[in-house]
């Protein structure tokens, strides 16, 4: 089975992105590129652009991709309930015939609000996922404690891994992949290198080999999405580059 190769829109940066008419204008770069699917970023909208999905739905179809939709919301807001937000937000990804919902995590506090969300999942009929972001929130731990509530609850939810950012929150990747790697629904590739006080997201064959370490601890038969830079003056091939990188590894 050929693994599947996502693209992240905001790989391109915001401002190309911007200045090419908006992420539907990257779906042919995307496509003739060899990937399998595009994920969409809400945070990526212009305030107009939200109303047309039903459209974007209908351009990434005519390419043949596979959608995702990546939500810049927390699944647990600040007093550890659900997010109101999120049967919009999933209603959302239904629209755009996406694969799944992602969200990160927030402020987990514990599982009595499960009921909830599996009648929320249930009435949209779409699928989360859950993403370890660069907030304490995104922490090992909590992320730990959510998927064992998830898994004693029965719910339905996997996570998204993202591959550097246990680095921002000061976390080992390869102690995550191994407590983590058996529920990961979805894997964010991303080789990162320090800069600073910090790290930034950097192409995998422009770093160390621990990227493609840690990637053999997870599962090898989900979907790879590409979030790390892509730059170049022609950028279907950089991007077709990429794509075949991952599914060789």
């Amino acid at each position: 089975m050929q693994r599947k190769i996502m693209v992240v829109t905001a790989a391109y940066g915001y401002d190309l992105v911007r200045a090419k008419g908006g992420q539907m204008a990257m779906l042919p770069v995307i496509a003739d590129a060899g990937a399998d699917g595009v994920e969409i970023r809400r945070e990526m909208f212009a305030p107009d652009e939200l109303q047309a999905l039903p459209q974007l739905a209908l351009a990434i179809a005519k390419v043949e991709l596979l959608a995702c939709y990546s939500a810049p919301e927390p699944l647990f807001i600040a007093d550890g309930t659900l997010n109101p937000r999120l049967p919009e937000l999933l209603q959302e990804a239904k629209t755009l015939n996406a694969l799944w919902l992602k969200v990160s995590l927030g402020h987990f506090a514990n599982s009595g609000e499960f009921t909830t969300l599996h009648d929320w999942l249930d009435s949209s009929g779409m699928k989360l996922v859950v993403e370890n972001d660069q907030t304490s929130c995104g922490r090992l731990p909590p992320m730990r404690r959510f998927n064992a509530a998830c898994h004693t609850q029965k719910l339905p939810v996997k996570l998204t891994f993202d591959m550097g950012n246990w680095l921002w929150v000061g976390d080992e990747p390869e102690a995550a992949a191994e407590q983590l790697a058996p529920t990961v629904g979805y894997v964010h590739v991303k080789a990162a290198e320090a800069h600073g006080d910090n790290y930034r997201a950097v192409p995998p064959d422009q770093a160390d080999p621990r990227w493609l370490q840690l990637l053999n601890l997870l599962p090898i038969d989900v979907p790879r999405g590409i979030e790390f830079p892509l730059e170049g003056a022609d950028l279907t091939e950089v991007t077709r580059r990429y794509v075949e990188l991952l599914r060789k590894e």
